[in-house]
């Protein structure tokens, strides 16, 4: 009931709501900024490269580490797996849509979320529910903003997380589906629960040093072995484009066309719009914030032109055809073994256990800064311990759960959060449009750019960018 209950509102929101939020923003930014995307797309690598202002803090390229490495792992490898054998071929194409037009949400996002970023003991801080609450005046607003990602991130990508890293362990030997998925969530919870808890830290540290070699080695794998397979890629291609714009298709039947799943799996891989990466981009120290907005529409780009790009490529140059049998690791273990042999299981596991275990380690530190911001305080010890013995449980229970209940619980909770954050951002988008008018002008007399807020009209007090 509850898995039925959950699809039905997902369908709505991504069949009628969030496809017209999602592509309408995006277009409207994209032509608002004049395409910023590819006008600035130069500067954004030359930003990238620049030390912060104050020694010792956060510069944009760590930011974009941050949020680029919260955003490598399940969605862009098993969610676009899922998207090809659910929707089709077609799906590749919606999901580079969603990227090129999302990339101006996500610059109006985190531009915003630099100018309103508050001053704390460990430097800036910030994300929508403080832009919401510093220029709409609205704290109601800005906690249902903050709760929607407590749910989200606590319970929705958690859950599915914990679903797609035991999933992966399907193609090994040993793997009994009635039994081994909760023996898996069950040492995930432990885990988590124990790093969370204090310990771990050798953990933590073991695996946040492997993972980004590890994202290394799996997109140069994917690279080899596209190229590898290069004469079946203008095929690939061609079915791609094909498949979608097949409208008779499509709307045929939209809950499960192409279109919409990969508007998912890519809202769901690159989070533009959602109102997640502005989080990390507010953490960063730039002379001017359209520098970070620059910096995390960049992020979206590498997340999905790049990261799920090749995966896709690497899936649909193997030769094995996509099936909804195969939706989630199974295709793409399939797609390497064809290249790679047995050991192809083996590289995807450990690549999805690491991957996904410092995910769901992330995602419960956007809930802690949420949660922060909800209760005007760092919550206490008894609160923090509560919730985090929640968390764990909830990660057990994803683990053995339906991979449909947990694709759709996940859609929706990311789902709420963008419809919360998508017209706040059209109505607050003036000040980040001034903004990067102010930026251009100043790169155009050949000067570093920096943002004083009263050149653009801000009165308000601000936590930074004062005279």
């Amino acid at each position: 009931m509850f898995g039925e209950i959950i699809g039905a509102i997902s369908n709505f929101m991504y069949s009628y709501l969030l496809i017209i939020m999602l592509i309408g923003v995006g277009l409207y930014y994209t032509l608002r900024t004049r395409l910023v995307q590819v006008r600035l797309f130069k500067e954004t690598i030359r930003v990238i490269l620049e030390k912060p202002v104050e020694s010792g803090a956060v510069s944009s390229f760590q930011a974009l580490m941050v949020s680029t490495a919260s955003r490598v792992g399940t969605g862009n490898i098993i969610g676009i797996s899922t998207a090809i054998c659910l929707g089709g071929y077609g799906a590749v194409f919606w999901m580079w849509v969603i990227a090129v037009v999302g990339g101006a949400s996500a610059f109006i996002e985190s531009t915003l979320a630099q100018i309103y970023k508050k001053r704390g003991p460990h430097g800036s801080y910030g994300g929508p529910a403080y832009y919401i609450e510093a220029a709409l005046g609205s704290r109601g607003l800005a906690v249902l903003f903050a709760l929607a990602l407590i749910v989200t991130y606590g319970c929705g990508f958690n859950m599915l997380c914990s679903y797609n890293l035991q999933s992966t362990f399907a193609a090994l030997s040993f793997y009994n589906p009635d039994t081994t998925p909760w023996i898996i969530g069950a040492v995930e919870a432990v885990l988590v629960g124990y790093c969370l808890l204090g310990g771990g830290k050798r953990v933590i540290k073991a695996t946040s040093t492997l993972v980004p070699l590890m994202g290394v080695i799996y997109i140069s794998v994917a690279f080899i072995l596209t190229i590898m397979h290069i004469n079946l890629v203008p095929g690939v291609v061609g079915r791609i484009f094909a498949e979608a714009f097949d409208f008779t298709a499509i709307f045929g039947g939209f809950a499960g066309s192409c279109m919409m799943f990969g508007i998912k799996r890519g809202l769901y891989s690159n989070e533009a719009g959602v109102g997640s990466a502005p989080n990390a981009a507010a953490a960063a120290d730039v002379s001017h914030p359209v520098k970070q907005g620059l910096v995390q529409m960049l992020s979206v780009f590498i997340d999905t032109l790049l990261i799920c790009t090749a995966t896709a490529f690497m899936c649909l140059s193997s030769g094995i055809e996509p099936t909804k049998e195969l939706a989630g690791a199974p295709y793409v273990q399939a797609a390497l073994a064809a290249s790679m042999g047995d050991y192809a299981k083996l590289f995807i596991t450990v690549s999805m256990v690491l991957f996904a275990f410092t995910t769901l380690l992330g995602n419960l530190y956007y809930v802690d800064n949420a949660f922060a911001y909800v209760l005007k305080h760092v919550p206490g010890k008894t609160f923090t311990l509560c919730y985090r013995i929640l968390a764990c449980v909830l990660i057990f229970i994803g683990a053995g759960s339906s991979m449909g209940t947990m694709w759709d619980l996940a859609d929706v909770t990311m789902g709420c959060m963008a419809i919360i954050n998508l017209p706040v951002i059209c109505i607050l988008g003036g000040p980040a449009l001034r903004a990067l008018d102010d930026y251009t002008e100043q790169r155009n007399a050949g000067k570093n750019p920096e943002f004083k807020a009263s050149k653009i009209g801000l009165t308000q007090k601000l936590d930074y960018w004062q005279d």
